[in-house]
């Protein structure tokens, strides 16, 4: 359990912040730029939830839970003395998945690109969407200096893709869906 009496500490005052394991690193660091976006992710997909279905807000809930614990697996470096600590699992992937196929199941085939926006709840999933590609980005980045644990590159990777089909299930229900016509402007 996370006991948080005091808020400010001020040991970060001069730029720097402790890891789950106590390190002192830069704000500026890949570990914390990756945690720090999917943190600004989490938080999107709170606004999301102000327009959400109860069904959809229910399964945001889920995913804003798995978000905190890859924030706490990210912010903790992968080593012999904390094997023990908060990862991201397989399983919370696999739930990701079932309910892209699940949510794929109602759709119409597409065969354009769509276009961000629609209803408010699709066009804040497609916000979401673009703000969980930088996340999985910052991901690549820390992975290619250091080890990290591969479910959570490949969590984000998912959820992406369900932030995507989620938002054409809203727009479907809302009947708001715009595709891309190439060149209609030229």
């Amino acid at each position: 359990m996370v006991k948080l009496n005091k808020i400010y500490t001020k040991t970060g005052d001069n730029g720097d912040t402790a890891l789950g394991d106590g390190q002192r690193v830069l704000k500026d660091s890949l570990r914390v730029n990756a945690y720090g976006n999917v943190d600004e992710l989490n938080a999107s997909i709170g606004v999301i939830t102000l327009y959400a279905t109860e069904d959809l807000k229910r399964k945001l809930k889920n995913i804003q839970n798995d978000l905190f614990d890859l924030g706490a697996d990210l912010c903790v470096p992968i080593a012999e003395k904390n094997n023990q600590r908060l990862r991201v699992s397989s399983k919370q992937v696999e739930t990701i998945e079932a309910e892209i196929d699940e949510m794929n199941n109602i759709l119409k085939p597409l065969n354009s690109f769509v276009l961000p926006g629609g209803c408010k709840s699709a066009t804040f999933l497609h916000l979401a969407r673009t703000i969980c590609r930088r996340a999985e980005r910052s991901v690549v980045s820390l992975r290619s200096k250091e080890e990290i644990n591969d479910n959570a590159l490949v969590y984000l990777n998912r959820l992406s893709d369900w932030l995507f089909v989620a938002s054409r299930v809203e727009n479907q229900e809302n009947s708001t869906e715009v595709l891309w016509s190439p060149g209609k402007n030229k």
